[in-house]
C-alpha cells in the first residue's frame, strides 16, 4: 500500500526515498500505526524547522526504546549465556547497546536513508553521525514496541541486532578494551589503569599519539593511534595481552 503521508513529507527532502516500504521490509516488522514510525524518524532539528515542539521528535520513543532494547538483550544474554556472571554479562551488553553498535546496525538497514532531518542538519552530514543513528535505532525499537508488543520487538531487535552477536563481540573495532582492563584490574585490587601520553608527532591535522597505560606505578602496555583515545584503546589491548587477558 503506498504510504501517501511520507511521500508529501520526503517531497521536502529531495535525498530522502518516498515511502517507507523498503524500511519495514529492513527490519522485519510492518507498522499498523505508520504515524509511530514517522515519529520514531523525526530528529528534533527536522521538528524546530518546522516550528514544532520538541515533543514532537523522536526522542521520547528513543527513551522508551532505549529500556526495550536493554530488556531484550539482558533477556538474549541470560538465556544464551548460562555459564556467565552478571559482570561479564553487563560488560557484553554494554557492548551491543552501544552507540558504535547501534549506529552500526542502524546503517545496515539504511536507516541514514530514512531519518528525518532539518536541511541544514543534512548538509553538516547529520544523517551519517552515529549519535543520530544510534537514538533513531531507540526510537524505531519504541516504535515497534508501542505497535506490536513485545514480542514483536524482540523478533525486530535479535534480526536486526543479535543475529550476528557471536562475531561483533570478538571484533576488534567494537571491543572497548579500557573497560576490559579497568574491570580487570579491579578484580584484582590494584585500582584504576593510568594513562600517560609521551610523545606526539606529526603535524597538528595528522598527529600521531604514543600512550603508556600503567597500574600502580608498573608500565603495562603501550600504544599508538590518530587520536589520544585510540592511542589508550591500543595501550589497554597491549596491556591485556601482556596479562594474558586476550
Amino acid at each position: 500500500m503506498a504510504l501517501g503521508w511520507l511521500s508529501r513529507i520526503f517531497a521536502r527532502q529531495s535525498s530522502a526515498p518516498a515511502d517507507l516500504r523498503d524500511l519495514q521490509v529492513h527490519i522485519g516488522y510492518r507498522f499498523r500505526n505508520h504515524t509511530l514510525l514517522e515519529q520514531a524518524l523525526k530528529h528534533r532539528s527536522y521538528v524546530y524547522a518546522r516550528q514544532g515542539t520538541g515533543v514532537e521528535s523522536n526522542e521520547r520513543l528513543e527513551y522508551l526504546g532505549a529500556a526495550v532494547l536493554d530488556l531484550l538483550v539482558a533477556e538474549f544474554l541470560y538465556r544464551e549465556y548460562e555459564d556467565l556472571r552478571e559482570g561479564d554479562l553487563t560488560q557484553m551488553k554494554s557492548l551491543v547497546v552501544s552507540r558504535t553498535i547501534l549506529a552500526a546496525k542502524a546503517r545496515s538497514i539504511d536507516l541514514d536513508h530514512f531519518i528525518l532531518l532539518s536541511a541544514e542538519e543534512r548538509r553538516a552530514g547529520g544523517a551519517v553521525q552515529p549519535s543520530i543513528l544510534a537514538d533513531g535505532l531507540e526510537a524505531v525499537s519504541g516504535a515497534i514496541y508501542l505497535d506490536g508488543g513485545l514480542e514483536a520487538a524482540r523478533r525486530t531487535v535479535h534480526d536486526v541486532l543479535l543475529q550476528d552477536f557471536e562475531e561483533m563481540h570478538t571484533r576488534e573495532d567494537f571491543v572497548n578494551f579500557k573497560s576490559r582492563l579497568l574491570e580487570h584490574t579491579q578484580s584484582q585490587g590494584s585500582g584504576h589503569p593510568k594513562y600517560h601520553v609521551h610523545n606526539e608527532d606529526g603535524p597538528d591535522h595528522n598527529k600521531l599519539f604514543s600512550v603508556n597505560v600503567s597500574v600502580t606505578g608498573e608500565t603495562l602496555g603501550s600504544g599508538q593511534g590518530r587520536s589520544k583515545k585510540e592511542a589508550q584503546q591500543m595501550a589497554a589491548r597491549d596491556a591485556l595481552k601482556r596479562l594474558g587477558q586476550l
